[in-house]
């Protein structure tokens, strides 16, 4: 049996545990909370999982020292261009539905995530660009900003390649509108993922779930490093996207 078919047959049984029952997830709490025992009972860790964690270890590990210099460097950047705090903290919703605080450098106007709460998608676009600092635009550009989350993967909340990690009032939402959204929680949330190597942000959660649980199937080494390596060069490409412009243009 493939890995996709053996994550099919399994959240095969996981739907018919709920239909028998009639009712879904009992009520209380988060839904994230709700969903935490369907996915750590029906969702048993595979052999992999053991060699990805390890890689997740070195891989972090190697980075936060290599990177200190320039994480010192953003840090001083952020306080001298708009001040405390230097990381931004939000809560998000983990494996089988633990919620964690996710880590990342500020690149918003201060006290711009109470403001951005009640919106999503494209709407969530458009306002995050009018609070985006000048610092904070430029590591959004080369994911500098997303350096803070190593420190996610050493403490175990999240991987380097899994499922986006997704604030706990959208995941009830994206829940309700898309039934097997849960299913994400089989994993832990990943500094990248399978879906961001693929679409834009402005593309559905439907089809993002889709490239999500594609790789929560058939994750393994190869595929892991397949995701690492495919987001560095993306991020290569963009960090030097502008040099190409201006010689372009002087060509």
């Amino acid at each position: 049996m493939t890995a996709r078919h053996e994550l099919h047959t399994q959240v095969g049984k996981t739907a018919a545990v709920v239909t028998d029952r009639k009712e879904k997830p009992e009520q209380g709490g988060s839904l994230a909370a709700r969903y935490t025992e369907i996915a750590d009972r029906e969702f048993e860790p595979r052999r992999v999982d053991r060699a990805l964690r390890l890689f997740d270890l070195l891989i972090s590990g190697l980075f936060l020292i290599l990177l200190s210099p320039l994480i010192a460097v953003v840090t001083l950047s952020i306080l001298v261009s708009s001040g405390r705090p230097v990381l931004y903290k939000g809560p998000r919703v983990g494996r089988a539905g633990r919620i964690f605080m996710m880590f990342k450098f500020r690149t918003l106007k201060p006290d711009a995530e109470d403001r951005l709460g009640p919106f999503l998608g494209q709407e969530l676009t458009r306002r995050t660009e009018d609070e985006v600092t000048p610092v904070g635009r430029l590591l959004r550009a080369t994911h500098l900003d997303e350096i803070p989350q190593l420190f996610n993967v050493i403490g175990g909340d999240m991987s380097i390649v899994g499922p986006r990690p997704v604030r706990p009032a959208f995941f009830e939402e994206l829940c309700a509108e898309i039934p097997r959204y849960w299913q994400r929680l089989v994993i832990k949330p990943g500094i990248t993922g399978f879906a961001q190597t693929r679409m834009t942000r402005e593309m559905s959660w439907e089809e993002k779930l889709a490239h999500d649980l594609e790789y929560i199937a058939d994750r393994s080494v190869p595929l892991y490093f397949f995701v690492v390596l495919a987001t560095v060069w993306r991020i290569v490409k963009r960090a030097f996207a502008p040099l190409g412009k201006l010689l372009r243009r002087k060509a």
